[in-house]
């Protein structure tokens, strides 16, 4: 297996800019809507004063922790509590959530786009799944490029917003099942009921529960999915996509565990980190870290 480290940078937006960023704080433009935000890993000097910062909104959290909750203040008669967003040929919306979340996780586009450029270069049917897969943009992007795609996430408000964009980027007629269920669970069953898939996507949460009070503890349930994920994979598999989110973890770790299950269909294993550029200058604010497999 080659490996690869690269630093992947979500430049690929019109509809959304990082504007400004520096003192654990971050001011973003997404859509129509400017909102300031805190981030644990902006430590520099901000570009302008963060008195001088101008948003729609303002998001107090409770902790430092970009998993606990918080509160939205509105500073602007214009703000809204949802609007539509574009990116690529998709539409879908974005909204403020009570976990400082806005419905759409910008700097994964990276990886919209990889997927899609691996799905339509094979050029034959696709079968996806996607796991923890939010509000689907990532399942809409697969779908657009003509896979068929299975979006599970245990959320069935994430998932009703998964089916609402669908509709509004026109994909009404793609197949994309809506799965509300426990991803441990289902990719046990999925294993039994011998179905496989071409491609697989997850972006697992530090801590989360399922519909049914199920726990998923990330250093815990990692590594025992990850085993099940090489099981479930078809004998033509395309690539394999994971990403993580606020977990003392460096993506040698990340890249090395998924390694070990992917090592004997050989093909390219990239590693790194994901990044969002500022508007107006050089600086880059680091999001996540991922590894991703590609067939030869």
């Amino acid at each position: 297996m080659i490996t690869e480290t690269k630093l992947l940078i979500a430049d690929d937006w019109d509809d959304y800019a990082l504007l400004d960023s520096g003192h654990l704080m971050k001011l973003e433009r997404f859509g129509s809507q400017t909102v300031i935000r805190p981030d644990p890993q902006a430590f520099w000097e901000p570009a302008r004063p963060l008195d001088t910062w101008k948003a729609d909104a303002i998001f107090s959290g409770k902790s430092g922790d970009e998993e606990s909750g918080g509160q939205w203040e509105i500073l602007s008669p214009r703000a809204a509590e949802a609007w539509p967003m574009r990116w690529s040929g998709l539409t879908f919306e974005a909204r403020r959530t009570a976990f400082r979340h806005m419905g759409v996780f910008q700097e994964h586009s990276v990886h919209w786009r990889f997927a899609q450029d691996q799905i339509r270069a094979a050029k034959r049917p696709v079968k996806v799944l996607n796991l923890f897969g939010y509000t689907g943009i990532m399942s809409l992007a697969c779908a657009a490029a003509g896979a068929e795609v299975t979006h599970l996430d245990a959320s069935p408000k994430s998932n009703g917003y998964g089916k609402d964009n669908q509709a509004m980027s026109g994909l009404s007629d793609r197949t994309i099942r809506w799965i509300a269920d426990d991803a441990m669970k289902f990719v046990a069953r999925e294993i039994r009921r011998g179905n496989t898939y071409d491609a697989i996507v997850l972006d697992p949460p530090k801590f989360g529960r399922g519909p049914k009070n199920e726990t998923w503890k990330f250093e815990e349930d990692l590594p025992p999915l990850l085993d099940n994920i090489r099981e479930l994979l078809s004998e033509t598999p395309l690539f394999v996509i994971a990403t993580v989110y606020a977990v003392r973890l460096s993506y040698l770790a990340l890249s090395q565990t998924l390694g070990d299950r992917l090592s004997p269909l050989g093909g390219v294993m990239e590693q790194g980190e994901m990044a969002l550029p500022q508007q107006g200058s050089t600086r880059l604010l680091p999001t996540a870290l991922y590894a991703r497999w590609r067939a030869s």
